[in-house]
């Protein structure tokens, strides 16, 4: 997957996982987008050492591993600015 792809997949983690977690950000919605690009990253390597399969492509599976990263990341954001 390329550079692109995975900015747009963590834009779109990042807002999914915004929605599902909501709540005052320190930093607000840009972090938040940034959080979900890292997230898309973190994801798809978690995924393929657990053995999920990579996130090739821009598919169901690639989002949801995706968002998946992002509210791990989102969650320990918040933990470390309280």
């Amino acid at each position: 997957m390329g550079i692109l792809s995975w900015i747009i997949l963590g834009l779109i983690a990042g807002a999914l996982a915004k929605w599902i977690m909501p709540g005052n950000d320190p930093g607000g919605l840009i972090v938040t987008m940034l959080i979900g690009i890292a997230g898309a990253f973190v994801g798809g390597f978690v995924g393929s050492l657990v053995g999920l399969g990579t996130t090739g492509g821009l598919s169901l599976g690639s989002i949801v591993t995706a968002i998946i990263g992002a509210l791990i990341l989102l969650a320990g954001y918040r933990a470390l600015n309280r």
